[in-house]
């Protein structure tokens, strides 16, 4: 599955989305609304899987419906009607749209990992603890899990994940006297000199119009740009000294035309990966393939390695993209719809179907060490096993990072601000404060106490 397209699609925002996102959405609640502290008895689940029932799936996975039948398959009682009511924000528009008429939402969601905040705000997740999802905890990596729960519940299963990693043009690279992808970004800046001056080629691309790869490398580099209490405080520090460190280093890059600063997922960055302009692409798991599709006549130049580390001898990586699915808790049906959504990412025969058929990168510990998903070689990338590389770096995410409730108004805001300073090769230290100033005033705009 080509991700990339909908992870620049959630880049977009409108107004109305982002005052639906504090404002009125209340949940109303199903059958089960007190269900958060009690467990749901066996007997009332075998009930409820055996009784008749009409289930409403939003997500915009392709072909998920294959999935789904095997849910199908196991539980017949049970009918999921799948429907795609379109990508990124405009998904979550229709969400909300229907959350605060108290009509028409769907049963479970695809929701990405940065905007479940957002609904647990306005108490629109139904809590997964009381239907057995505590008990599925430990067959997930760490930070992806962290990424569902809190210590008020959990509120959605994890089916794919994005840590980071360095694609880059072997070929280009030892045109370039560079024979080893660069072990730390101080190897990363000296081997971007020399692809540029050998090559002509920028060693990369750092867009103009991604917050989601920005903080994906912010999260890498130990910045902590936010964080939630789960209720009306938060604590943003977009330009704290560590990321104005991190911004530093590629202000330099851009300063001596080391890099791209150009927007992604276009026709022109798609010619750029295919023509050589960027030897490399510092991208997720999802990357490779994604590449494959974009770049086909370059088969057999590309290399992956980790990416560069801030020290010698760390192993550290962050995330950018992913998903999971979430219940609603307006369903009235919350034990089948707490069930499909554990079912499709956790049943080994479905989690396989969504790593080889629809090429997500999958969250189940179980798959990232099962060798039919580690052990193929990619043509594409001269025979280099690059989903094991990638199941390693998994592992190396750090797992203390969190997300802000209003995480559209933050990622609109940065395109504004360090994002414009990136594309016009300006101030990006500057724009950190001006992403600083306008994510906190919209904070208190919202009646939210900044920290």
């Amino acid at each position: 599955m080509k991700k990339a397209p909908r992870t620049a699609l959630a880049m977009a925002t409108s107004a109305a989305i982002l005052g639906m996102t504090l404002a009125g959405c209340s949940s109303g609640g199903g059958e089960d609304d007190t269900a958060g502290s009690e467990p749901v008895s066996q007997a009332d689940i075998d009930e409820a899987l055996q009784t008749p029932t009409e289930l409403t799936f939003w997500t915009w996975v392709p072909d998920i419906e294959d999935e789904v039948a095997l849910f199908e398959a196991a539980y017949p009682a049970i009918d999921v009607t799948v429907e795609n009511v379109g990508q990124g924000l405009d998904h979550y528009q229709k969400v909300r749209t229907a959350l605060e008429a108290g009509d028409g939402a769907p049963d479970v969601i695809q929701v990405e990992y940065q905007y479940i905040p957002s609904f647990t705000l306005t108490d629109s997740l139904l809590d997964l603890t009381p239907y057995g999802a505590a008990d599925i905890s430990g067959d997930y990596v760490d930070w992806a899990w962290n990424q569902v729960s809190s210590d008020e519940g959990i509120w959605a299963i994890p089916q794919d994940i994005g840590p980071m990693g360095n694609l880059y043009r072997s070929d280009i690279m030892a045109q370039a006297g560079v024979t080893e992808p660069p072990a730390t970004y101080a190897d990363y800046a000296t081997a971007a000199e020399q692809v540029r001056s050998a090559t002509g080629s920028y060693i990369s691309n750092l867009p103009s119009n991604d917050p989601a790869q920005v903080t994906g490398l912010l999260w890498q580099a130990g910045v902590r740009p936010w964080s939630w209490d789960g209720d009306q405080t938060v604590s943003i520090d977009v330009n704290s000294p560590e990321a104005q460190e991190v911004m530093t280093y590629w202000q330099d890059l851009i300063d001596r035309d080391l890099v791209g600063t150009d927007a992604d997922f276009n026709d022109a960055f798609y010619q750029g990966l295919s023509t050589g302009t960027y030897a490399g692409w510092l991208t997720a798991a999802w990357g490779p393939i994604f590449l494959q599709g974009t770049a086909e006549a370059t088969s057999g130049q590309w290399s992956a390695a980790p990416l560069p580390q801030w020290e010698e001898g760390q192993e550290v990586s962050g995330n950018w993209g992913g998903s999971t699915d979430a219940v609603l808790s307006t369903t009235e049906n919350p034990i089948a719809a707490a069930a499909l959504a554990q079912f499709i990412n956790h049943d080994p025969e479905s989690t396989a179907l969504f790593a080889n058929q629809q090429f997500l990168f999958p969250a189940s510990t179980e798959l990232l060490a099962d060798e039919s998903f580690t052990g193929s070689e990619v043509a594409f990338f001269g025979g280099q096993k690059v989903n094991e590389l990638f199941a390693g770096i998994a592992e190396t995410v750090d797992t203390d990072f969190t997300w802000l409730p209003f995480m559209e108004f933050v990622y609109s805001s940065f395109n504004e601000t360090v994002g414009t300073a990136i594309g016009d090769r300006g101030d990006l230290v500057g724009a950190l404060d001006d992403w600083q100033a306008q994510i906190v005033r919209y904070a208190e705009d919202q009646g939210f106490t900044v920290e």
